[in-house]
């Protein structure tokens, strides 16, 4: 069983999506041992307190820059044993020397189909304001394994969703969470605590 730490800043949706995933036994092979919040009001924390889940709160605020709050994440992640850190709406971005302490045990779900409208800058509904001004008629969304270089990690899994006419960022926001990231970040998820993605250097191979 491995233990999955999830690193939240918000609302919480693509945590609640993990924690009925481990509860519905799509998750078979890994546990939430904790969430870890950078805003103390984030409501993904009450999620977290319903299901029993530990939770843990490190302000970013409270810290002069990025490389001191990596260290105490990255000791609060060592501290629960995690297996696998999953980025679930964490809105801050963390020095390398996280993901180097972790190489391929660090995932995260992007709104878009990589290597489109990814990267710095790039977050919330940006993404999706600049897809619909670029005029692209599918977009979807991508988990992948975060690495030093921002959206730049092993993609795991994507899915595409279709772009409508009419749409606003808010409704394209809604429609690809609903039918992309609640569906393939369980899995990804899923596939990585059955021991299922292998990395080559740059891609994943995904085995049967």
């Amino acid at each position: 069983m491995k233990n999955i730490v999830v690193l939240v800043s918000g609302g919480g949706t693509n945590l609640q999506v993990l924690i009925d995933a481990v509860e519905s036994g799509e998750i078979k092979n890994g546990v939430i041992k904790c969430v870890i919040s950078s805003k103390p009001d984030a409501y993904a924390l009450e999620r977290a307190k319903k299901h029993g889940i530990k939770t843990r709160v490190l302000v970013r605020k409270e810290y002069p820059d990025s490389v001191e709050y990596s260290r105490d994440i990255l000791k609060a992640i060592q501290e629960e044993q995690a297996d696998l850190v999953v980025y679930a709406g964490f809105m801050t971005i963390l020095d390398e020397l996280v993901c180097k302490a972790m190489p391929n045990k660090m995932i995260n779900i992007h709104p878009a189909l990589i290597p489109s409208f990814c990267g710095k800058g790039y977050y919330g509904l940006h993404v999706h304001e600049e897809a619909l001004k670029r005029g692209v008629k599918v977009t979807g969304a991508t988990v992948h394994f975060v690495t030093e270089v921002c959206d730049g990690g092993p993609i795991i899994i994507q899915k595409a969703v279709e772009v409508k006419n009419g749409d606003t960022p808010e409704i394209l926001q809604r429609r690809v969470m609903e039918q992309a990231e609640w569906k393939i970040l369980p899995q990804a998820v899923a596939l990585f605590c059955d021991d299922k993605i292998v990395v080559h250097g740059d891609t994943t191979e995904i085995l049967n």
